[in-house]
């Protein structure tokens, strides 16, 4: 008995703080510091200012406000450039919203809220800030379907503004298109606009379509060149359409289905 109290004399702290240790260590795992929190929120609170339930209900309603009103002047932004843009159309030109596009199918179809009760008809060209879009493949009574520009299956004859030299343009699935030359050694370089050309069969002439990036003289059987859209097709929200009928000239006489390809009478 004297050797136990001896023994707990000389290590009663140390092994008081042992079991203090061990026992705080199994607290904070079954709480998940839950306690911990708790106390050092208690100890600071003196230190931060007060912030009742309310305020912070009053904070989070402001911070809301304030995010809705930040897309409402984005959406304010771009109706006003539609109206704009529209202004500078044809009378007759019909604007729409894009309110559908599917993932697996973003660079090739969008849908818009117009259709024929609005007067839209297959074959209406489709325009946006920048150029050009696509053209309405496919019509119900309150909207209608777009096949874009940016579609692999999309043939769009087209010429470059400072040289006149034509081609025509093929999408692949992004925001840069293919022109290929019907002329060998055609007289372009970078920076070059590229325009909708007069032997168009389904667009109208002279819409812009994009600039030059690159170019590949070599390439084989035509020489081609990579276009930047100027179309923000992306981020596309607003379009115009406008009524277009179909001319008997061919865009491309190497490929026989002309500007839309395969799909021009696509669902």
């Amino acid at each position: 008995m004297f050797a136990l109290r001896r023994w707990w004399n000389r290590h009663a702290l140390k092994s008081g703080l042992i079991f203090l240790a061990v026992g705080s260590a199994v607290v904070l795992r079954q709480t998940d510091g839950f306690v911990l929190a708790e106390a050092y929120h208690w100890v600071t609170r003196p230190l931060q200012p007060g912030i009742s339930r309310e305020e912070r209900l009053e904070s989070s309603y402001v911070l809301e406000l304030q995010q809705r009103l930040v897309e409402l002047e984005s959406q304010n932004r771009s109706l006003r450039q539609l109206v704009e843009y529209e202004d500078a159309q044809s009378s007759v030109s019909i604007p729409a919203a894009v309110i559908g596009r599917s993932a697996d199918h973003w660079w090739q179809q969008a849908i818009l809220n117009r259709g024929s009760r609005e007067g839209v008809k297959p074959g209406y060209v489709v325009t946006g800030p920048g150029g050009l879009v696509g053209r309405i493949v496919a019509v119900s009574p309150s909207t209608s379907r777009v096949l874009l520009v940016s579609d692999p299956t999309s043939r769009v004859g087209a010429k470059v503004s400072r040289s006149r030299i034509m081609g025509y343009v093929r999408g692949q699935s992004n925001n840069r298109v293919i022109m290929e030359f019907f002329d060998k050694s055609p007289d372009v370089k970078p920076g070059d606009v590229v325009v909708t050309s007069s032997y168009s069969r389904l667009f109208p002439r002279d819409i812009p379509i994009g600039r030059i990036e690159s170019l590949d003289l070599s390439k084989s059987p035509a020489p081609e060149a990579t276009i930047q859209l100027s179309s923000p097709l992306p981020v596309l929200e607003w379009v115009v359409i406008h009524p277009f009928e179909a001319s008997e000239t061919v865009d491309d006489p190497l490929a026989p289905d002309s500007d839309s390809g395969r799909n021009s009478a696509r669902p």
